[in-house]
């Protein structure tokens, strides 16, 4: 199992004036690797499908890939000696992301979906580099040691669990300061455990009136913390697009905005953290929907929808959904199951039929049953069933009414005496 933990650093001046040259070589470099990518892919392509049958074909060039373009940076540092400071599987991470951000853009990811054209990385763009290999033991207390760089200082406030080695470090610069997050690695901890039985499950259904509705009738609230700042975030911008570009103020000005703006993404996350641990503290399975966040992201909601973070939070969930009957695992959940969301809203979760309903309409009454409920509560129970196993459509209702009428009348027929109908 892999996982991940962020502390805060400690630097001196010239530990962080050090780091910000880091920052703006490798940046350069990037671009630079970024721009020889591109000079082939227009030299080797052609906007016209057809030509005359005698024609000029230029010399093509080999394709720089990522082992071509590592290859250069023994000579990079000949020509350019202020790149011998910089640790050299650093420099390599360097190539290793332009070679993922190209293969994104011409061939996409696993799954077939590309991104956008890559963008050259202005000043103050590239944010982070990482460190691909530690030595055996980098922390010793609060003292994290990096090659090449040195000891520096951090925020020690959780140690790594036993059993864990620390595969790589990443340095990040936030609008607050410097950060680590060190990639841990078990193998002993399986990525996915199986659950024997499951006896306390749960089902919750997302919402922007509450965050979310459990099967059991309980709700969290929803905090939106981005709409309570938004006065203060407001106050602060119109101190941006006053001040002259390229001054300090405007500088100090951006700064005080991108604190701002962080603090309402940690006080977001904290939320989701703790939410997430509440549920899985006291359920075995947590059901939830397999929602379309971009596609809801474009709507009329679209603020509402990324204030809640809808997204992060699931994440959260299913990464802390570890089995608690391993010692040595982190988190202390077990399962969660991403439903399809269809129709959940509408069927009723008592009989199965289909109740049709506006999103206006926040009260579940079935016509056919007569079950009353929250229109979140039904839609969490019904997303409950669905997780194991159960449908909740109205044919597989009806069928299953019409087995049990059957078995009913068979019941009540015996012990009658057969009567002869002519």
């Amino acid at each position: 199992m892999r996982s991940a933990y962020q502390y805060r650093l400690r630097l001196t001046k010239s530990q962080e004036m050090e780091i910000e040259r880091w920052l703006d070589m490798l940046r350069h470099q990037y671009n630079y690797l970024l721009a020889d990518r591109f000079n082939w892919y227009e030299q080797n392509r052609c906007s016209i499908n057809s030509c005359p049958l005698v024609c000029h074909l230029p010399d093509l060039r080999d394709n720089p890939d990522y082992f071509s373009q590592k290859k250069t940076l023994p000579q990079l540092k000949k020509d350019r000696p202020w790149y011998k400071v910089v640790q050299s599987q650093v420099l390599q991470d360097c190539v290793r992301r332009v070679d993922l951000a190209f293969k994104r853009f011409i061939k996409g990811d696993s799954n077939g979906k590309k991104s956008g054209r890559p963008r050259f990385q202005g000043k103050n763009r590239y944010k982070s580099f990482t460190f691909p290999c530690l030595s055996k033991n980098p922390i010793n207390g609060n003292i994290l040691t990096l090659p090449k760089f040195g000891k520096v200082k951090m925020i020690y406030h959780r140690p790594i669990p036993e059993g864990f080695k620390i595969k790589t470090a990443t340095i990040t610069r936030k609008a607050d300061g410097y950060y680590v997050t060190l990639s841990i690695q078990d193998d002993t901890v399986p990525d996915i455990i199986p659950v024997d039985s499951v006896t306390n499950p749960v089902g919750i259904d997302m919402g922007l009136r509450s965050f979310l509705v459990k099967s059991d009738g309980s709700e969290v609230p929803i905090p939106q913390y981005y709409r309570k700042a938004q006065k203060r975030l407001k106050k602060i911008q119109k101190a941006v697009s006053r001040s002259k570009k390229g001054s300090n103020n405007r500088r100090k000005a951006v700064s005080k905005l991108g604190k701002a703006h962080k603090k309402v993404t940690d006080t977001r996350k904290d939320f989701h953290f703790k939410t997430a641990k509440s549920l899985l503290d006291n359920h075995d399975l947590v059901a939830h929907e397999k929602l379309n966040i971009k596609g809801l992201a474009r709507t009329k909601l679209a603020k509402s929808i990324l204030d809640a973070g809808w997204g992060q939070f699931l994440s959260i969930l299913s990464s802390k959904a570890v089995r608690v009957a391993w010692p040595t695992a982190l988190n202390a959940g077990l399962v969660t199951v991403a439903v399809n969301p269809r129709n959940t809203s509408q069927n009723c979760s008592n009989c199965g039929i289909k109740v049709p309903k506006k999103l206006k309409d926040r009260i579940h009454s079935c016509p056919h049953c007569g079950y009353t409920a929250d229109r979140d509560v039904n839609a969490a129970k019904n997303v409950l069933k669905l997780a194991v196993g159960h449908s909740v459509s109205s044919k597989a209702y009806r069928s299953r009414s019409v087995a049990i009428g059957l078995v009913t009348e068979a019941i009540a027929g015996v012990g009658k005496k057969p009567t002869l109908n002519l």
